[in-house]
């Protein structure tokens, strides 16, 4: 019953965060927010024109200038969208400038975790239950690695896993980054669809990575990790492993509906030839369980031959059986970190593997990071220098696979990766160079 005019003078005290929110009380809340008057008023103190679009010739004009052209000739609503486009453009720009110094070794921007900041870029998961209830998790502990960061979230109030139909992943940005440093989740935020997965059936479905005292692991491709309380069989916690290629496009440019769809890759311009096969390739390794680094390795000058095509793949050497001067020890206990409010754990044998393959120009070719897990092998060792367990490691998506395999040592009670070998898809070196394996 209170006349707009009280209202548009209550609303003109207002900041924009704050306009923001209450324009989602109602429809006439809505339309009283989008006043022109009020937005240039606050456009106008955040950025000052390069030029004036009125003639100022005394003070008496300056008063009235809102009342010009730039009102009057504007829809409702105009100088609320130039306010956050500019906005999101200055932040856009202060990103781009942190990602532009680029890493040699890994191909990556060597400031990604400064940029994530800047952005104000978060994860969540969104729960959706069998009867169209969505729930919503946003607690999360992240830890950067070189080449990507995992995400962990955990708490006391889990839905129950057989009421669960999907759940989404969403990068979450700030509509207005520079005003919304308060996590609150009532604030302003645009949501973008990284992934969406199933939970019908999670243990059938998935792949059982491992299991300690209290919780079972199973994965979800891509990269996703739940952890279900054996017990009770409810979920205890998710993580979820991103690589920084593409990360902040994946989480900032997709819609609340829709994912990003990546850009197809032009084809390198370069002397291929299908009779001698790939060279110049490197590749950044990095293997983790979290919080502890196991590994982290570049080699360079990786390469295949024509002998070395075949079954669909191109196969790239790093590790050879062979030669046991390249042979590479891991430091720690391997195992995948984990914990909640009350309990935390390490599950062993499994942890998290980050690929970061460049092609001869040091762009990134094939990258991922995803939970693996090791797998006792039938046959023994045949090297004199490594005798003891055999463990293997693979890996597969649309693009490539990944072989390990590792020695277990019980003297000094560590594995050796004694052979690392990638297989990559013709299909995807076909459309990478426009050629024809």
């Amino acid at each position: 019953s209170m006349p707009s005019e009280m209202l548009m003078k209550i609303f003109s005290y207002l900041d924009a965060v704050s306009l923001l929110c209450v324009g989602c009380v109602n429809k006439h809340f809505y339309h009283l927010a989008n006043d022109n008057g009020i937005w240039l008023r606050i456009y106008s103190s955040c950025f000052r024109p390069k030029r004036t679009i009125w003639k100022m010739k005394s003070e008496q004009t300056e008063t009235v200038s809102l009342d010009c052209a730039a009102l009057h000739d504007r829809k409702p609503g105009y100088w609320k969208k130039e306010y956050i486009f500019k906005q999101i453009a200055a932040v856009k720009t202060r990103v781009m400038r942190l990602v532009k110094p680029v890493d040699p070794y890994t191909g990556l921007p060597c400031k990604n975790k400064e940029a994530i900041k800047a952005s104000g870029l978060s994860w969540i998961i969104v729960l959706k239950d069998k009867n169209g209830k969505e729930h919503i998790m946003e607690k999360a502990n992240l830890s950067f690695k070189d080449t990507s960061v995992t995400i962990l979230w955990y708490s006391t109030n889990w839905p129950c896993l057989d009421i669960l139909s999907t759940l989404k992943l969403f990068g979450v940005t700030p509509l207005l980054p520079d005003q919304s440093r308060d996590p609150s989740k009532n604030r302003p935020r645009r949501r973008s669809l990284i992934a969406e997965y199933h939970l019908a059936n999670l243990t059938e479905s998935s792949v059982a990575l491992g299991a300690d005292k209290l919780v079972q692991l199973f994965s979800l491709n891509p990269g996703l990790l739940v952890g279900l309380w054996k017990e009770k069989n409810e979920i205890a916690f998710v993580m979820g492993s991103l690589h920084y290629h593409q990360l902040l496009e994946r989480s900032t440019l997709g819609s609340a509906t829709v994912q990003y769809a990546l850009p197809p890759d032009k084809p390198v311009l370069d002397d291929v030839d299908p009779e001698h096969g790939l060279h110049g390739y490197s590749l950044h390794l990095d293997m983790h369980g979290g919080s502890c680094t196991y590994l982290c390795g570049t080699f360079k000058s990786l390469f295949c031959r024509k002998g070395d095509i075949a079954n669909g793949y191109l196969r790239l050497t790093v590790v050879s059986l062979k030669d046991n001067t390249k042979h590479l020890p891991l430091i720690g206990t391997l195992g995948l970190s984990w914990e909640t409010d009350a309990f935390k754990g390490n599950v062993k044998d499994c942890y998290v593997m980050d690929v970061t393959l460049l092609d001869e120009t040091g762009k990134p070719f094939w990258c991922f990071s995803a939970p693996v897990y090791m797998e006792l092998s039938s046959k023994a060792s045949s090297l004199y220098d490594y005798m003891g367990h055999i463990y293997t490691t693979d890996y597969a998506d649309s693009e490539g696979k990944v072989c390990v395999e590792l020695v277990w040592l019980e003297e000094t009670k560590e594995y050796f990766i004694v052979n690392l070998v990638l297989y990559i898809s013709i299909r995807k070196v076909n459309n990478w160079y426009g050629t024809n394996y």
